[in-house]
């Protein structure tokens, strides 16, 4: 059982101010982010349900991924979504020497620009840290480079086996707000859970009238 809290502290996001931890927004906006794909069946689900709901959300990709299933990370650009760095091999910043760290997240950069073949895609620098891992000084280092550092508002742990699907939904359902991060995983490990809660989130917040926009 991890011990991170479902709604990220004030006093953590003050400590880390330089990292994108919500949107400020004045409409009703939510912004869905599923990280660790692209994976095959899974991460097509999941755009399928987006596309019912005219929701758009954000992609952390891993590059390792991306080059294994280029096709499904088309797909993802295609309809409408971003997408942000993830590591090519999802890395742990805190256990990673920041030169090496710093290479693998090019890595991943490189497998974007591989990969996005239409010339209108812009690809903008968003990166979410592997495990929410990343030193102050791969941070500074990241955001010299361009890139904004995407963490969360809001984790649902559908990745976590020790919680339930009912768990999982009411995490997102009683913590969310306007301009919530919310974080999902298009992964195997985490599908049971996040095939169950997201239509549900999806229908409560849209029948309340929210937007489900990505970030950019």
């Amino acid at each position: 059982m991890t011990l991170a809290p479902i709604k990220t502290p004030v006093v953590a996001k003050k400590m880390f101010p330089n990292y994108i931890w919500d949107i400020p927004v004045t409409d009703k906006s939510i912004y869905l982010t599923f990280d660790d794909g692209p994976t095959p069946e899974i991460t097509q689900w999941v755009l399928n349900l987006l596309k019912k709901y005219n929701a758009k959300a954000t992609f952390f990709c891993i590059g390792e991924n991306i080059e294994k299933h280029p096709d499904i990370f088309q797909n993802i650009i295609e309809n409408g979504h971003s997408i942000g760095n993830h590591t090519q091999n999802h890395i742990k910043g805190w256990k990673t020497k920041s030169r090496d760290y710093l290479k693998n997240i090019a890595d991943c950069e490189s497998e974007f620009k591989t990969h996005i073949t239409n010339p209108k895609s812009s690809f903008i620098k968003l990166f979410r840290p592997p495990y929410g891992q990343i030193t102050p000084k791969q941070g500074k280092k990241l955001i010299a480079k361009g890139y904004k550092i995407i963490m969360w508002d809001v984790l649902s742990f559908d990745w976590d086996k020790s919680v339930n699907n009912e768990t999982c939904l009411k995490n997102v359902i009683s913590k969310a707000k306007e301009g919530s991060i919310i974080v999902f995983h298009d992964s195997i490990k985490a599908s049971k859970n996040m095939q169950y809660a997201l239509p549900k989130v999806l229908e409560y917040f849209t029948e309340k009238g929210y937007e489900l926009k990505a970030i950019s």
